[in-house]
């Protein structure tokens, strides 16, 4: 008899429920700095630009760039057996910060460095939802 291990579940917690909560609602929320006007990701307590503890969360446009990508083909983790092949990529912001992410909705011989990019969402759980990315429409 086998076992299907489930892919592991991101837990927010204090610091990054407001990012969870944006993505429940299909919303990509990121971290705005009242101070210097600059955006920041991954979630932090101070902004990496001028250190000012004034973040305050923003929907971001969910648009971006293919910065760069890796395709996954060893299983690393037992969770995630039944998706490989699949990529890691590396996606530039519309805001000017990098996220980490998958691309869904294309084939991974067909990933080009510099297509245009937006995000959707997917359920990973009861509660919670993380963002991907897919070939921008129009």
């Amino acid at each position: 008899m086998s076992q299907t291990i489930a892919k592991p579940i991101p837990v927010p917690d204090e610091i990054t429920a407001p990012f969870f909560d944006g993505a429940r609602a299909s919303k990509l929320m990121l971290q705005h700095c009242a101070a210097c006007d600059s955006w920041s990701f991954p979630v932090r307590e101070r902004c990496p630009h001028c250190f000012s503890g004034t973040l305050q969360w923003r929907q971001a446009s969910g648009r971006g760039t293919l910065y760069t990508f890796a395709i996954m083909h060893q299983v690393m983790n037992p969770g995630f057996a039944s998706s490989v092949p699949y990529n890691v990529s590396q996606i530039d912001l519309e805001e000017g910060v990098r996220m980490v992410a998958n691309v869904v909705g294309v084939a991974n011989d067909a990933l080009r460095i510099g297509m245009k990019l937006e995000a959707i969402f997917e359920d990973v759980g009861e509660t919670v939802r993380i963002p991907k990315f897919r070939p921008a429409v129009g």
